[in-house]
Parts: structure tokens; C-alpha cells; sequence
């Protein structure tokens, strides 16, 4: 199977520019993913964003997931559990309107600084959009105009943390899905592997690459006909 596929943004603005385009549409047409480098994300932002997530966990999230996960009888199944996953999650929205400060727990300086990591991400996704409309023989704009309510776009930020499970065979961190959204930026631990995605009927692991965002297509930008027509893949 052919190397999952890195696409280094820097080389848009110099001569293999036209050989960036043509790997982002390869990626979209096979992969329906691809792994971004040099995306102009602080690396620093980055790491402050993983202390901070990391941080709430440890002192508002792991005892509650511990005993919920106890009063469900997961530390200890001894069949497949396929109903329930392994994970400790809360829900940032960023746009039409911002929950930030709605969330409980959260110290002043997490909301700051996912406040300023909501604003970049959101301009990286719009530059990312205005680059599969050149590719798709669109106008500038066009996927983010298609993808506006009546409120605007809605963008958020799911924080997901995945601890040790005693029974990982048994318990997956996260079952086996597509993603509804139009575009998906995620952000993977760098140490441990754990992403996987469908392709041609094997799991491929998505390699884990410091300060690299992993971009998936999903749902609505795969299946909707007046953008894509089935050009691209989701899995």
C-alpha cells in the first residue's frame, strides 16, 4: 500500500506548487485524508493547547471518567463492548456563537488560549476549502458560502482524551465512524498511535507526526453533489 500522504503547505508558494495541488487532490480522491505540515500553526500554540487540555483532564475530568466507566462495568468486561467508547470528552463552539465561557472547570487561560487557537484554525480551514475549490475548478469562496446557514458556518472544537483502558480488545477508544462535518482538522498525540482509517478494506494506521494536523473529508463535502460529485472519498 502506498505511503499515507503528507502534504507540506510551505510548497505552495514556490515552484512545486502545481505538484502540492496535484498530492491534495490525489489524498481527497483516494484518502479522503491527509497529514498537513508546516500549516503556519505556532508550534508553541500547539504545545500550550496539549499542557492545558492535558492539565483539565488530570484535574477536573479523570476521576469523573474513572467512576463512570466503573458504574458501567468497563474496567472489568470480558466481552466486546460495542456500544460505548472509551473516551473523555467536552465540546468547544466557536461559531455561529461561542460556548467557551459557558464551560465549567475551564481556567481563565485555557478559554484564552483556545479562543486564539479557534481563530487560527478557522482561518487554516478556510485557506484549506478555497484550495479544493482550485482544485475542484471553483470559484474562490465557493465551499464556504455552500456550507453557510441561515446563522453563518458552524465550526467547533471537539477536546477528546483517551486513557489507558484495561481491556483495550475489548473497549475501543473510539468506534468505527465517518464524520459528518465538511472539513476536519485533527490533532493527534505525537507518541502513540492510535488514529486509524478504512481503506480498501484494511485499517491504515495515520502516522503520528509532531505538530502535524491530520485533515479529513467528511460527510457533507463527500456526498453533497453540488460540490463534489463523488469525486472524493470519506472513510
Amino acid at each position: 500500500m502506498t505511503n499515507f500522504p503528507v502534504i507540506n503547505l510551505e510548497k505552495l508558494n514556490g515552484e512545486e506548487r502545481n505538484d502540492t495541488m496535484e498530492k491534495i487532490k490525489d489524498a481527497c480522491e483516494n484518502w479522503g485524508f491527509f497529514e498537513l505540515v508546516n500549516h503556519g500553526i505556532p508550534h508553541d500554540l500547539l504545545d500550550t493547547v496539549e499542557r492545558l487540555t492535558k492539565e483539565h483532564y488530570r484535574k477536573c475530568m479523570e476521576e469523573r471518567f474513572k467512576e463512570f466507566m466503573a458504574s458501567k462495568g468497563l474496567d472489568a468486561v470480558q466481552t466486546e463492548v460495542k456500544d460505548m467508547d472509551w473516551e473523555s470528552t467536552f465540546h468547544l463552539r466557536h461559531l455561529p456563537e461561542s460556548n467557551i465561557s459557558e464551560i465549567p472547570d475551564l481556567i481563565d487561560e485555557y478559554r484564552k488560549v483556545m479562543k486564539d487557537f479557534a481563530l487560527r484554525l478557522e482561518k487554516l480551514a478556510e485557506q484549506l476549502l478555497d484550495l479544493l475549490c482550485e482544485n475542484l475548478g471553483l470559484e474562490k469562496g465557493y465551499l464556504k458560502k455552500a456550507f453557510y446557514g441561515s446563522r453563518g458556518p458552524t465550526f467547533g472544537t471537539k477536546v477528546a482524551n483517551y486513557p489507558p483502558c484495561p481491556n483495550p480488545d475489548l473497549v475501543k477508544g473510539l468506534r468505527p465512524h465517518t464524520d459528518a462535518g465538511g472539513i476536519v482538522l485533527l490533532f493527534q498525540d505525537d507518541k502513540v498511535s492510535g488514529l486509524q482509517l478504512l481503506k480498501d478494506g484494511q485499517w491504515v494506521d495515520v502516522p503520528p507526526m509532531r505538530h502535524s494536523i491530520v485533515v479529513n473529508i467528511g460527510d457533507q463535502l463527500e456526498l453533497s453533489p453540488m460540490v463534489s460529485t463523488g469525486v472524493w472519498s470519506t472513510v
